[in-house]
């Protein structure tokens, strides 16, 4: 018999995750969907829990959160090195939410009918090695303002939701100033031109409904490179607008490109933005792992 278990982030989209998931995860249950519900209590326990629940035998994971709490499931699935790898489901009631969108999964209910069809797709994970180890992600890593406007999104408007990242990228252009993250694209010279941004996309969206990278797809086996080269205050506030549309790779100071794997050179601490987390790491490699979990879409 199959065992569900259910990961709770009750502080997820400002504390929405805690009041609405008894009710949706309460219906899973009387279907027969869910197993069993955890609960985490601060930073770092979705983690820890799934770790847990997969060297148990489960044999599907819900993250019930935002994208954060995604993040730490899937590192939690990852840690597991016995056995078979649980499939990844996601109940989106975070701030975020926006892996999903690459699937037109926008809503719970949308989530909770893709949960009873129990259909799942092979989708491509991202390995980031850094000075203290690995960590895997879905969605986005960035580097530089993006970083900045997570920072300031969470310490004060995570609570207003996606409304929450617009204010966070307006508050955060007093700091606004280029920075040189020299890196390797696969097998092409370092590049050390400074930059605004850097991010390395695995899906299109991020902060909920920016679409940083229009053209990715997290099953084709690339990271979608995105680099926006120096801006003025102005000229980014005009051009940020166009990110929501997907319209802001025409911008002549905005590149796309593909890779398989990124090497960082500089070997220096900075703020990196993960899945809507802003951690401080020496970061050295990001790599695709083609189809390495299977989600739940």
């Amino acid at each position: 018999m199959s065992r569900v278990v259910a990961i709770v982030n009750p502080a997820a989209g400002g504390g929405r995750a805690g009041k609405r998931a008894p009710a949706v995860l309460g219906a899973l249950r009387d279907a027969g969907l869910v197993s069993e519900v955890r609960e985490t209590r601060g930073p770092g326990d979705a983690v820890v829990l799934a770790r847990a629940a997969a060297r148990a035998g489960a044999s599907r994971i819900v993250a019930v959160g935002g994208d954060g709490t995604t993040h730490e499931v899937l590192n939690g699935i990852f840690d597991d090195d016995g056995g078979s790898r649980p499939s990844l489901a996601m109940l989106p009631l975070g701030t975020g939410n926006s892996f999903l969108r690459d699937f037109a999964i926008t809503d719970a209910d949308a989530a909770v009918a893709a949960l009873r069809r129990a259909q799942t797709r092979k989708v491509d994970v991202v390995r980031a090695e850094h000075a203290r180890g690995v960590l895997r992600y879905l969605n986005i890593f960035s580097l530089g303002f993006t970083a900045d406007v997570c920072t300031m999104t969470n310490a004060r408007f995570k609570p207003l939701g996606q409304a929450g990242y617009a204010l966070g990228t307006v508050g955060s252009l007093v700091r606004l100033a280029p920075q040189s993250f020299p890196l390797r694209l696969d097998d092409a010279e370092i590049d050390f031109r400074p930059c605004t941004l850097l991010s390395f996309s695995n899906s299109r969206f991020t902060g909920g409904t920016m679409e940083m990278a229009p053209p990715a797809d997290p099953c084709d086996g690339w990271l979608d490179v995105v680099r926006v080269g120096p801006m003025g205050r102005m000229e980014l506030v005009r051009t940020f607008p166009s990110i929501y549309e997907g319209k802001h790779l025409s911008s002549p100071k905005i590149e796309h490109t593909r890779a398989k794997r990124v090497e960082l050179v500089d070997a220096r601490a900075v703020d990196v933005m993960v899945d809507g987390e802003v951690l401080e790491l020496v970061v050295r490699t990001l790599a695709v792992e083609p189809g390495a979990i299977e989600v739940v879409l």
